[in-house]
């Protein structure tokens, strides 16, 4: 679809593709990257964006030793440019088919929510997007946005402290409880309350140290002076789960992912006193990110896999 936009005073229009082409190097702080992104010679880019520049009579960018970065005036023309897109996509996703949604999405998130999200659903997904090449990252939170800070993922879904950052769009949030899980037929199941100091001495399996859940842990016992050596360290969620099952030692875990384990009475969760740890799930996006229709549509399945009442919402805004 090509739109134009014509001036009030009726001098000139002003094509959507120039706008288009600006916020992709605003993005990539690159005519290069952006001419390779849209598959233009640097030469047409350029020309694009001077074409711009003259259309609103500003200069967009400064150019110093081959690298470029908004002008204050330029920030401003991109808030509005992310509008106008925004409102183009919205019209042409409202006149063509969930099937004909195409292209690329990265998605950053940590690796115990991969099964949460991609165990039953997501063939639903890709029957109603077939158009929709999904690259999941499994990565920490401090990875994470250092992806999308480099435009090196569109979208994060982190587990962790809660991120206030206007440098971020939250798309939905929630609270995650965690708590110390055992075996059914640990001793530990006949306690009504177990103080944290007692359970230090249980073997424990964790996930690795610094990863979300368990820095959080860690720094939660450090300021009651006390740490935990675990028997065993490794990365999957679900694996340490089910070693808990099996009696090999106790872990400290989200409740979505012991929850199956708990309905069944195979896990049970421990009440450790005076212990409480704040954990946030949340899907966010760079505020200078253009929502595609594809992003879009993997923001609303996250959403409705991930978050209480998740099937109500707009990702987009």
């Amino acid at each position: 679809m090509i739109i134009r936009i014509k001036k009030i005073d009726g001098a000139r229009e002003m094509d959507i593709k120039n706008l288009n082409t600006f916020i992709l190097v605003a993005e990539l702080n690159s005519f290069t990257k952006a001419a390779e992104k849209l598959g233009y010679s640097q030469s047409t880019i350029s020309f694009q964006i001077k074409q711009l520049e003259q259309e609103l009579n500003s200069q967009l960018f400064e150019r110093i030793n081959h690298t470029v970065a908004l002008t204050e005036k330029g920030r401003e023309v991109l808030k509005y440019a992310h509008q106008i897109r925004k409102l183009t996509q919205e019209l042409e996703t409202s006149m063509r088919e969930a099937k004909d949604v195409k292209g690329h999405v990265r998605l950053a998130m940590a690796d115990s929510l991969c099964n949460s999200l991609f165990d039953e659903g997501f063939a639903d997904f890709r029957a109603k997007y077939p158009g929709i090449m999904l690259n999941i990252i499994a990565a920490g939170t401090e990875e994470m946005f250092r992806l999308i800070n480099h435009n090196e993922a569109d979208v994060i879904l982190t587990l962790d402290n809660h991120v206030y950052n206007t440098e971020y769009v939250i798309v939905r949030e929630e609270r995650v409880k965690v708590h110390f899980v055992a075996a059914a037929d640990s001793p530990l199941a006949a306690k009504e309350k177990i103080s944290v100091r007692e359970l230090l001495h249980q073997p424990f399996i964790l996930t690795e140290k610094g990863m979300s859940y368990r820095r959080l842990m860690d720094e939660k016992l450090a300021e009651m002076s006390l740490e935990i050596q675990p028997v065993l360290e490794i990365g999957s969620a679900d694996l340490i789960c089910s070693l808990v099952e099996q009696g090999v030692g106790i872990s400290f875990l989200p409740d979505y992912v012991t929850e199956r384990k708990v309905r069944e009475g195979r896990v049970i969760r421990l009440d450790a006193e005076d212990f409480e740890v704040e954990v946030w799930k949340q899907l966010l996006y760079h505020r200078d990110k253009w929502v595609s229709p594809q992003m879009d549509s993997v923001m609303r399945y996250c959403v409705e896999r991930e978050f209480t009442g998740g099937a109500d919402t707009s990702c987009g805004e």
